[in-house]
């Protein structure tokens, strides 16, 4: 995973997106491009908007972006991630900054579809955290994973991963770009949940052909008291996990905004970094 794109929005958990970031490149010697992000704005014509809200928002939006530059830039000095320009030889991470004027989520979903990876902050319901809509843009849009980043930094990812196996499309694309991950870590563990899947191989099935690659894999089925989401991040808590690998949306995105689902749950109340592919 060299390609680590980093949209930056000064929510609660943008430490912690740094962090996240932070870690995965250094696992991987990858490169962390930053860019600033806001909402989408609603599409508008231009003589309909007054003169004055014109420049005040053009101004607020490029302001938000130095912001979000400064922000970045500082984290990766204090981090010890040097410009790509000023890098060392040998495979240690770098980073670079797109852009000077903010993207909203859909442009930023588009621009991901040429990295590995998105490090986004988990979303959560309070003033000031990270968006949903910017995680379902690019989980939906961009055609690449997405590593969300738990409110709270983290000292170690990737070491210990649980894949929250439901036999699903979803699930199997997750583990598909997460490959380079489960061939690093200490250990893996494929979590199914009982009633909590659908139609497709188990997960014994899955962990044989993990080990195939050499992947320190064992696969474990858990009943279901709870509800599913709740489900896979109690048992991910027993196991002591520090990257969760989950497909997202295996129900219909409106069918869990009206009755719940494991995806919506996991968005709000995960504590470790989730890797999530659609």
């Amino acid at each position: 995973m060299k390609n680590i794109l980093a949209p930056i929005e000064l929510h609660s958990s943008i430490e912690s997106v740094l962090r996240t970031a932070v870690l995965l490149a250094r696992r991987f010697g990858g490169h962390i491009e930053g860019m600033p992000l806001g909402p989408d704005l609603p599409d508008l014509v231009a003589f309909d908007m007054p003169v004055s809200w014109t420049v005040t928002d053009q101004n607020a939006w490029r302001e938000m972006a130095d912001e979000a530059h400064r922000r970045f830039e500082a984290y990766m000095m204090e981090n010890a991630v040097p410009l790509r320009a000023s890098a060392p030889a040998h495979h240690a991470p770098t980073h670079s900054w797109a852009g000077e004027q903010s993207f909203g989520d859909s442009q930023a979903a588009s621009y991901a579809r040429v990295f590995d990876v998105s490090v986004m902050g988990r979303p959560g319901g309070e003033r000031g955290d990270a968006r949903m809509a910017t995680a379902e843009a690019a989980l939906f849009e961009s055609g690449r994973p997405v590593l969300l980043a738990p409110p709270a930094p983290v000292d170690s990812m990737g070491e210990n991963i649980v894949i929250s196996w439901n036999q699903s499309t979803e699930t199997a694309r997750a583990v598909a770009f997460a490959m380079p991950l489960l061939l690093q870590a200490r250990k893996v563990t494929v979590l199914t949940i009982e009633n909590f899947m659908v139609e497709g191989p188990p997960g014994d099935l899955l962990a044989q052909k993990l080990a195939n690659h050499g992947v320190n894999v064992e696969a474990v089925t858990r009943p279901n008291a709870r509800s599913p989401g709740e489900a896979v991040l109690e048992q991910a808590g027993k196991i002591g996990c520090d990257l969760l690998i989950k497909g997202a949306y295996t129900q219909s995105r409106l069918r869990q905004m009206i009755f719940g689902g494991a995806t919506a749950h996991i968005l709000s109340r995960a504590r470790v970094p989730v890797f999530m592919a659609n």
